[in-house]
């Protein structure tokens, strides 16, 4: 439980990684760890309506900050929100937000070629400020200062670290957990984020936003539901999920994949032969995607080595049964990407970055590798967050390569999202080639 409060992801032991089944109870609740393919979808698909609703962890931890935002509602609630949001990110909207993931990105790279040779940046700020203007500008249909990107990056930063994403007294017995109050540090990372947040809400709304942004097309979509409209409460709740969503979880994931690819010299050769063979000397793009396999399959393989939600927590209902096992109304039955991605029953090497895995034309499980959770409920930014992750890695490899502080110990660590410890101090070193923007 002390670890657990600390890192919810350095408690599992060797067996953990298994593939299967296992129950076991913390004081008065009943934990059920389903590790297996076929009893994820069995959670998650086959009986949803009873496994829909996410942990009271979860829920307490995220409610403060993000209302009844899809990611933590349930019920008519989420029914009636999940198509508004869904459409408005569906994929075949990526081509109009590709432009803006092209422009963020090859600013951030302006900023980089600036920087002295031997200047140290930290990557999880630096991709958490190119992420936060994508997602503001395809959202909000209006850039950020950076001094909000950064305010907002370091709102969450705060945040995680002073929330309480254990509750104690779900395990006491309270079935909808302790109200996560916090204290004043919490306060002010949540009040630092919606200010943010709620600026550029209002700023919309007043006529200074975009007509297309994402937030144009979910009060356009909102307008014309046939069930009761959303407030400006509601709509400010999803607009704050689908930016902090947006914003942290590729975020982590570019983190992550320049960490990799730093330590796996091979891959980088590959990325780099890539991106110069597509691009010559012009900026990759979004059209160019069916030709950027490696890249692709970097973010895919990072993905599920360090996915950025590593926990998929769900409470059950009513009284079930997986498997064996007999599960017991309001228990947690944890499902964990960190685990699922690295059991040796299901995948070949699993604790070794092999992007080739994602290009050898081999049939990947649905429900095997779940970086955007699966069924109903599956993440509807997937599709943007992908293309968005492979866009920027190509643009910024093309351009540099990252390398990490040596001797720097990297410590993957989990209260809300996967972050390394600390932050992950790395130099930036230019490519000799040339390139155009």
């Amino acid at each position: 439980m002390v670890t657990a409060r600390r890192n919810l992801i350095a408690g599992w032991t060797e067996a953990n990684y298994k593939a299967g089944l296992d129950s076991f109870r913390i004081f008065r609740r009943q934990i059920v760890i389903v590790n297996d393919p076929e009893y994820v979808r069995y959670v998650v698909a086959t009986r949803h309506s009873n496994f829909e609703r996410k942990s009271p962890q979860m829920r307490r931890a995220l409610e403060a900050l993000l209302g009844d935002g899809l990611f933590i509602s349930d019920g008519e609630t989420w029914k009636r929100r999940r198509p508004l949001v869904a459409d408005i990110v569906h994929k075949r909207r990526l081509p109009e937000f590709g432009e803006t993931m092209e422009h963020a990105a090859l600013a951030v790279a302006a900023e980089w070629a600036e920087l002295p040779d031997d200047a140290e940046i930290e990557l999880t700020e630096e991709m958490g400020r190119l992420t936060a203007a994508i997602i503001s500008r395809a959202v909000f249909g209006k850039s950020i200062a950076r001094v909000a990107a950064q305010q907002v990056i370091d709102g969450f930063s705060a945040y995680q670290k002073h929330t309480d994403s254990f509750n104690l007294g779900y395990f006491l017995g309270a079935d909808e957990g302790w109200p996560a109050f916090g204290g004043r540090k919490r306060r002010r990372a949540i009040a630092m984020v919606h200010e943010v947040i709620d600026g550029v809400v209002n700023a919309h709304l007043a006529g200074e936003g975009d007509a297309g942004s994402m937030v144009d097309l979910l009060i356009r979509r909102n307008q014309k539901s046939e069930s009761d409209p959303l407030d400006v409460t509601a709509l400010r709740n999803e607009a704050a999920t689908i930016f902090m969503a947006g914003h942290e979880t590729t975020a982590t994931t570019l983190t992550w994949a320049w960490y990799l690819i730093a330590n796996a010299t091979w891959i980088a050769d590959r990325v780099h032969q890539e991106i110069d063979a597509v691009c010559g000397a012009r900026a990759p793009r979004l059209a160019d995607f069916p030709e950027l396999k490696w890249c692709r399959a970097v973010i895919q393989e990072t993905l599920r080595l360090y996915p950025p939600v590593p926990l998929l927590p769900r409470q059950a209902k009513d009284a079930d049964r997986i498997g064996h096992i007999d599960v017991e109304k309001s228990a947690l039955v944890m499902i964990a990407p960190w685990l699922l991605h690295r059991s040796p029953d299901l995948w070949d090497k699993p604790n070794h970055f092999m992007p080739d895995r994602f290009l050898s034309g081999a049939r990947i499980d649905p429900f095997a590798y779940i970086p955007f959770a699966v069924g109903p409920r599956i993440c509807p930014g997937m599709n943007f967050g992908l293309d968005e992750a492979t866009l920027c890695l190509a643009i910024l490899a093309q351009r540099f390569q990252v390398i990490p502080r040596v001797g720097y110990k990297v410590e993957p660590v989990c209260r809300l999202t996967l972050r390394p410890k600390g932050g992950l101090p790395a130099t930036i070193v230019k490519r000799s080639r040339g390139v155009a923007a």
